[in-house]
């Protein structure tokens, strides 16, 4: 068995979510969305399905899909894209993670990762024969730093893994942040793999900063049209980057996946044609059910972390007066108060277990979410 795998347990998610289903606990854990996303999209792939072809699509994505995701970000990051060059369509964005790790990592690059960071990342990269270079970051504000930085780069250093905004610590890299790591990157001549699936999704009238608006030569771009619409189960997704990446990432493609529905390309090409109020619209609805959470819990005597962006929100135990890990808390609060949530050092290498912070997913019903409060109410009075 290939030891990358083998040594890989059960992930959290999927023990929290058995756990939920097991008992009838509320799901605050997983993060997905109650409703099953933008009615238009569907409408649109469900017609193609039945009017247009089923058979192979272009391995790098169909054209009216290309040119709809060169347009969207265009028109909602300033990027300048060539729809032929610049844009590649695969199935989902951890496809698209792995076809840049496969196509950018040989045997000994060092990849610098921030933590928590999701859980694909180390595996992959190890798979690729890469090293993990782990920089910690802290709550309240995850933020890195020169020193950090100083430390993780090396004449070993190939790419910088980033994630903004960041699952699960929900923080947007600011134009500052990106400014001091370019100037690292640039020094290296190393490369930004960003994961930016969370695009769509920031609040408070944050505006998104893209890897392309700051390294447009040395930076890949990973979106997701699941994130985007709401359709987790789609798996459709794109890589931005310059020309020769992009031809060497899709050589790592055609050998994964090769390509993706048509179907859902020509939905995913038609939303991003949607007009612009369309994703606000869906990005207020969001930011209600955030509210929602965080005024429930802070009324409740939790204490919340800022949350940027995303479908998370993240209490900070030790700060709500709550004495135990994250991964305690958790498993007494779906065993004995109903509610599943995700503890953050699921989301860290060894030493993440002090750090007392769990993660909620607020992409539910205002229903769904009074009967978590109340589950975590519950689950405050047990300690």
């Amino acid at each position: 068995m290939n030891p990358v795998y083998s040594a890989l347990g059960t992930t959290i998610f999927t023990t929290m979510s058995g756990l939920a289903t097991q008992l009838g606990a509320v799901n605050l854990g997983q993060g997905f969305p109650e409703t099953d996303g933008f009615p238009e999209v569907r409408r649109e792939a469900a017609r193609a399905l039945m009017e247009a072809s089923n058979q192979y699509p272009p391995m790098k994505g169909m054209p009216v899909l290309l040119g709809a995701v060169a347009e969207f970000y265009g028109r909602r990051q300033g990027l300048n894209l060539e729809a032929a060059h610049n844009v590649l369509i695969t199935s989902g964005a951890t496809e698209a993670i792995a076809a840049a790790i496969f196509a950018l990592i040989s045997e000994g690059d060092e990849v610098i990762v921030f933590e928590p960071m999701y859980d694909a990342y180390k595996p992959l990269i190890e798979r690729a024969g890469g090293v993990c270079v782990s920089v910690r970051l802290s709550p309240p504000d995850w933020r890195f730093d020169e020193a950090m930085l100083t430390a993780a780069f090396t004449p070993r250093t190939k790419a910088v893994m980033i994630t903004t905004p960041n699952n699960p610590t929900t923080r947007m890299l600011s134009r500052e942040d990106w400014d001091l790591l370019a100037g690292f990157v640039t020094a290296h001549e190393a490369y930004v793999i960003s994961d930016e699936v969370w695009e769509e999704t920031v609040f408070d009238g944050r505006e998104h900063i893209s890897v392309l608006n700051v390294l447009p030569d040395q930076g890949i771009k990973i979106g997701s049209a699941g994130k985007i619409f709401a359709l987790t189960g789609w798996k459709v997704g794109f890589v931005c980057a310059a020309a020769p990446l992009i031809t060497q990432i899709a050589k790592a493609h055609q050998f994964l996946t090769f390509t993706t529905p048509p179907a859902l390309q020509a939905g995913v090409a038609f939303g991003l044609g949607l007009a612009d109020s369309r994703f606000i619209e869906a990005r207020n609805a969001l930011q209600a059910s955030r509210d929602f959470l965080r005024d429930g819990l802070e009324a409740a005597g939790f204490v919340t972390l800022p949350a940027d962006g995303t479908y998370f929100l993240n209490i900070d135990l030790k700060g709500s007066g709550i004495a135990v890990s994250a991964s305690d808390f958790a498993l007494r609060a779906v065993h004995e108060a109903g509610v599943a949530t995700i503890p953050m050092d699921a989301f860290c290498s060894e030493g993440g277990a002090s750090m007392s912070v769990v993660r909620l997913c607020f992409c539910k019903s205002d229903a769904t979410l009074q009967r978590g409060l109340e589950g975590l109410i519950r689950a405050r009075a047990l300690f």
